[in-house]
């Protein structure tokens, strides 16, 4: 999770700091996160969601296949 959140933020050209500061999240977390050494969690999901504008199914799942006549 917190490598999808760091390929979402470099493509958006956003550095950590930049993202704490529209998030609220510090910037030590944001690196823990990224560094998989703090738990995203569905509310930090959510606002980095809102942040990078994108589902925060992106950031939560990353890698997530659907195939086509299987139930999840």
């Amino acid at each position: 999770m917190g490598e999808s959140v760091r390929i979402i933020r470099e493509l958006q050209g956003y550095s950590q700091n930049a993202l704490a500061r529209r998030t609220g999240i510090p910037q030590a977390t944001l690196s823990a996160i990224e560094n998989g050494r703090v738990r995203l969690g569905v509310d930090r999901a959510k606002v980095l969601a809102r942040a990078l504008k994108c589902h925060p199914a992106v950031l939560v799942f990353p890698g997530w296949e659907v195939t086509r006549g299987s139930a999840a």
